[in-house]
């Protein structure tokens, strides 16, 4: 009798179970989806080395410096030029005298550096005694110097009441060094009154691009006496700096 009782409740049992064929193939994709997502997981850490590997060459590309073609992409010095790392009269002997002219001179290029500043964003270059650059003869007086690219050659114009006077060529512009203008140039010590109006107005400029005012670039200048009457210039301006070489009597 016990063994007729176990026998109809085992076939209970087998009858209660799910005889379609969609629950055991529903059942086999269950275990061949784990299986197959064991894989990738696997796949994926293989991956991740060659990943970060990846990823470190393309950071170390990317933080080499670039610089334009037309400058010296040779390592900057900190310091300031030094005469002895070129030969100053022989660059001097082989540059030419300019010969290209402006229109009325007037520099086409001023209006774009001027339209978003009070006064003018070049620096100032006062001379008391005359320069001299072969044939150009530059006087004694008060000059904005601004350079200039024409025909892929870098050229400083010294300007004199909005006009171009003279042109003198540059044989070499490079990048300024990293915190060379603040630590170079006399940083502004503002008052209570100044920070508070300098802090509204950057406070609305936050909010109104029109109100935004573009700074200036930052200028310097080097001047320094070199042998035979050669005077090397460095004119500093925004992001980088030109090179020019002059005398003191004409040669």
């Amino acid at each position: 009798m016990k063994k007729l009782f176990v026998l109809i409740a085992v076939s209970v049992f087998i009858a209660s179970l799910p005889s379609n064929a969609a629950f055991w193939d529903r059942f086999k994709n269950n275990n061949n989806q784990s299986a197959q997502t064991q894989t990738q997981s696997q796949q994926t850490q293989a991956q991740q080395p060659q990943n970060a590997q990846t990823n470190q060459t393309q950071s170390a590309s990317q933080s080499e410096a670039t610089y334009p073609n037309d400058v010296d992409g040779t390592a900057i010095s900190n310091g300031e030029y030094v005469g002895e790392d070129i030969d100053i009269e022989q660059m001097y002997r082989d540059m030419p005298v300019p010969t290209h002219r402006y229109i009325h001179n007037i520099d086409p290029d001023e209006y774009q550096d001027t339209r978003y500043s009070t006064w003018s964003p070049y620096p100032l270059f006062r001379l008391t005694a005359p320069l001299f650059f072969k044939s150009v003869a530059i006087q004694p007086g008060y000059y904005l110097l601004t350079p200039r690219e024409h025909q892929g050659k870098w050229y400083m114009l010294f300007k004199e009441a909005g006009k171009v006077k003279y042109i003198v060529p540059c044989y070499k512009k490079e990048m300024v060094p990293f915190n060379f203008y603040k630590n170079n140039l006399p940083q502004v010590k503002l008052t209570t009154p100044q920070k508070i109006r300098e802090f509204t107005l950057k406070l609305v400029g936050k909010h109104d691009d029109a109100s935004k005012r573009k700074p200036i670039p930052d200028t310097f200048l080097e001047a320094s006496d070199e042998d035979n009457n050669f005077i090397s210039i460095i004119v500093y301006w925004g992001n980088y700096r030109y090179y020019m070489v002059l005398r003191s009597i004409q040669l």
